[in-house]
């Protein structure tokens, strides 16, 4: 079965927002007091639970459409080079050599699974 390229699409903006409600979950942390209060009052984390919603919303609508989970979950697996390129813009995190290496192996990885 040919995986339809809007599915492949959908799986991409996936893999960003996943990246994004990570980032939320770390800033949201960060701000939260450790009471359950500001857990639950935090928008950063609930901002972080709407990335995941739309998420698994995104899948369903990429799986309505048709493909293959051996293309489309390589494609979320770029959820990784998101989040660190996330981490580099808002925390100034390096991405170091081997973080290269380990991101072209995910990109090399997800081109050979959706062959």
């Amino acid at each position: 079965m040919k995986t339809p390229a809007v599915s492949i699409a959908l799986f991409a903006l996936a893999a960003l927002l996943g990246a994004a409600g990570q980032f939320l979950y770390k800033s949201g942390a960060d701000q939260a007091g450790g009471s359950i209060t500001s857990y639950l009052l935090n928008a950063r984390l609930l901002g972080g639970v709407v990335c995941y919603v739309a998420v698994m919303v995104l899948f369903v609508a990429a799986f309505k459409r048709g493909g293959s989970l051996t293309v489309l979950y390589p494609v979320y697996a770029s959820t990784f080079i998101w989040a660190a390129l996330i981490a580099w813009a808002a925390y100034g995190t390096p991405i170091k050599p081997a973080n290269f290496g380990g991101m072209a192996l995910l990109v090399g990885g997800m081109y050979l699974l959706g062959r």
